[in-house]
């Protein structure tokens, strides 16, 4: 019974990571560029929740909705002044600034909220589901977290597949130059994808603090690195390979501190991923690309 506890809280922790994943995919897929800004993302989408329901009074609803909106702006906006000007730049120009800006949301958070650890009052309504006589109790965020990220998952391959803008953002992740001899228009599409992505961020981040409801300026940066990780550990640019790659690593994070050490849970995670890397590059589900010439 306590081995089914462990696997439920990882499955937990790994629905958050894959949402997080989601968003490094996308962006990374589409765009090619990996941005390392996208954890301190969540912790501002967190933020503006927290002061919503809290500072504010607002219902949960209304500060989740609001933190979506505040984080698809933000992703837009760093986008257009930090990416935009370096998308002709090297990788290398794109990862500092990336870094840069994940430092600026960082201060940013310290100026108006001090540095000083928050209570975040969950969102999350619903009761706890017990099991077995009451031996198994599965939270109520748990089961809001598993289902929104099954949701959200189905909802992007979705529009993916059958939107114009989906279509448009596969056409520019094949070929950006291509996609706009053929009437796309690149920097929309790319904007339109920092935009889905910093609002799965702000999803992210209230399910993640209404499970663990401690929230200061570097919340977003251990778990961002770590979704990192589970988008390249199921093969990143791969949607279903960020989710399958989120579950994995959660459950490996909480059995490892369950059964090895809590200490060395988060070695143990990055260990796997280089065995994995070792054994397939591409990750779980990631494709192999031909170089052409």
């Amino acid at each position: 019974m306590g081995f089914i506890s462990y696997l439920v809280n990882g499955i937990s922790l790994g629905s958050v990571y894959a949402l997080i994943a989601l968003g490094y995919t996308m962006v990374y897929g589409i765009a090619k560029m990996l941005n390392f800004a996208h954890g301190d993302v969540i912790m501002i989408g967190a933020y503006v929740a927290f002061t919503a329901i809290s500072g504010m009074g607002m219902p949960p609803v209304v500060g989740v909705l609001l933190s979506v909106v505040a984080c698809t702006v933000l992703g837009v906006l760093i986008e257009r002044i930090a990416y935009k000007p370096l998308r002709k730049a090297s990788k290398l120009a794109v990862l500092i600034t990336a870094i840069g800006v994940s430092y600026f949301l960082q201060n940013v958070a310290l100026l108006i909220y001090g540095a000083n650890t928050k209570s975040f009052t969950s969102v999350v309504t619903i009761p706890a589901l017990k099991l077995m006589d009451g031996k198994l109790v599965i939270s109520g965020e748990t089961i809001v977290t598993v289902v929104a990220c099954l949701i959200i998952m189905a909802g992007l391959m979705t529009f993916m597949k059958y939107s114009k803008s989906g279509r448009a953002m596969l056409a520019v992740s094949e070929d950006s130059g291509a996609a706009q001899l053929m009437g796309v228009n690149v920097n929309a599409t790319i904007a339109l994808t920092f935009a889905i992505g910093s609002a799965l961020a702000a999803i992210a981040g209230v399910l993640m603090c209404s499970s663990y409801p401690a929230l200061t300026p570097y919340t977003g940066s251990m778990p961002g690195i770590k979704a990192f990780v589970a988008a390249v550990f199921g093969g990143i640019g791969s949607i279903p390979g960020a989710f399958i790659g989120g579950i994995l690593l959660g459950v490996i994070e909480i059995l490892s501190k369950a059964y090895i050490s809590s200490q060395l849970a988060d070695a143990i995670v990055f260990a796997v991923l280089i065995i994995v890397l070792l054994v397939k590059p591409t990750g779980l589900l990631g494709k192999q690309i031909q170089e052409k010439v």
